[in-house]
């Protein structure tokens, strides 16, 4: 390779403030200005350089009162057991049948999942693909149907 046919740089370094005359960028005040905060180091990032006008993090709202520091994340709709006595022999129980039947509301299930707790009788054997209690796992198998998550 010959020195002519070597390929351009076109970026520079940058130049490094406050590290002298050999970075490049001058001595003295070295591009940082004259005096102030600016010019002797970092601003923290919650600084909003007046006291007159309150801070951010003063003005953000703040919940109050006793659900404070409870999540906020909504949890799953439950499907009680009773309820899947309505569908048929041996089938297999997921988001869309619950929807098809009416018994959960599809953007509801989509947004939040669903969950099978154990309350009631189940008569009917059924295959179940959706998160179960264990009161609810042990009713099933119990009459006959199965779980396969859960």
């Amino acid at each position: 390779m010959k020195l002519n046919e070597s390929p351009k740089v076109i970026a520079k370094g940058k130049k490094r403030v406050g590290r002298g005359y050999g970075s490049g960028k001058g001595g003295h005040t070295v591009g940082r200005g004259a005096k102030g905060a600016k010019a002797r180091g970092k601003i923290g990032l919650t600084f909003e350089g007046t006291k007159v006008k309150k801070s951010l993090l003063k003005r953000l709202p703040l919940r109050r009162g006793k659900g404070k520091f409870k999540s906020r994340q909504k949890n799953p709709v439950i499907v009680n057991l009773q309820y899947l006595n309505l569908l048929p022999k041996n089938a297999t129980i997921d988001v869309a049948i619950l929807v098809k039947i009416g018994i959960v509301k599809e953007k509801e299930a989509k947004d939040f999942g669903v969950k099978i707790l154990g309350e009631g009788e189940l008569k009917v054997p059924l295959k179940v693909e959706l998160p179960c209690s264990l009161g609810a796992t042990k009713k099933i198998e119990k009459a006959g149907g199965k779980v396969v998550k859960g």
